[in-house]
């Protein structure tokens, strides 16, 4: 899942928002210079994605995207999964996205000190092109799927990924119905 996914998530808890956020960019020991709030929101984090690459519905979508996105082809899925859920928030939150995601990023701004690098790094960039309410939008998607291809070390083919998804969409969009419920139950044990 990525950073809406994520951050939905969390829940309420400070600690656990930042946690969440921060988990992709906290290495080794790092996680023990955290607080006990912190630590088990990485590590909720890092089982939601333990959970999610090894769900069988999850799998055959990555499957089917490998062709065109090799090694990346779990990054477009979860990017997709991001944009079906920001298209369906209001069946699994009762706050709107935008007023969520001014929440997650006053959270996110208020314990920038704690942050590591590279999550200083993308913040600024996250608030300003929003991207929490932007992958909603094909637009939005597409660039930050074409950011994230100005980063990666390989050939991604991610600027294509959009038109991947419009190509295919009620596949995902079934794929991304089938595992969400999944995952909420899963964050809830």
């Amino acid at each position: 899942m990525n950073f809406l996914a994520h951050l939905y998530l969390a829940g309420d808890n400070p600690e656990s928002i930042i946690g969440n956020f921060i988990a992709d960019h906290v290495k080794g020991s790092a996680i023990d210079t955290y607080s006990q709030g912190i630590i088990k929101g990485i590590r909720f984090h890092r089982s939601v994605d333990e959970f999610t690459d090894n769900n069988d519905i999850v799998n055959e979508a990555v499957v089917r995207l490998r062709p065109d996105f090799r090694k990346y082809a779990g990054v477009v899925l979860d990017m997709y999964y991001d944009h079906f859920l920001a298209n369906a928030w209001d069946e699994y939150s009762n706050e709107e996205l935008i007023d969520f995601t001014r929440r997650m990023y006053r959270v996110i701004k208020s314990s920038h000190h704690l942050l590591p690098a590279r999550s200083k790094y993308i913040l600024p960039y996250m608030m300003a092109d929003n991207w929490l309410v932007n992958y909603k939008y094909f637009d939005g998607l597409h660039k930050a799927l074409s950011g994230i291809s100005r980063r990666t070390k390989f050939e991604s083919n991610l600027e294509s990924a959009v038109e991947n998804l419009k190509g295919d969409y009620d596949y995902y969009k079934e794929s991304f119905n089938q595992f969400f419920p999944q995952l909420i139950e899963f964050s809830r044990t």
